[in-house]
């Protein structure tokens, strides 16, 4: 693990809830490592990084913004 002045940061919001998250984060940190550090299934949320829709596998860089949106289901 990095010393903390090496760690890099990025800010979360979750759409759905309504909440804003600063985090601290090691380089490479993916979007599904996000999701499972806040316990979100991937199958149930649409990522996107500085307004561009990415998948699980997309890298997170220092200081990007990363919107958790809920997918709503129905019928």
């Amino acid at each position: 693990m990095k010393k903390l002045e090496e760690l890099m940061k990025m800010t979360i919001k979750f759409i759905n809830k309504k909440d804003i998250k600063e985090m601290d984060y090691e380089e490479n940190l993916k979007v599904e490592d996000i999701l499972k550090r806040e316990d979100i299934p991937i199958e149930t949320v649409v990522v996107k990084i500085n307004g561009i829709t990415v998948t699980e596998d997309e890298v997170v860089n220092d200081n990007d913004e990363v919107e958790v949106i809920k997918v709503i289901y129905g019928g």
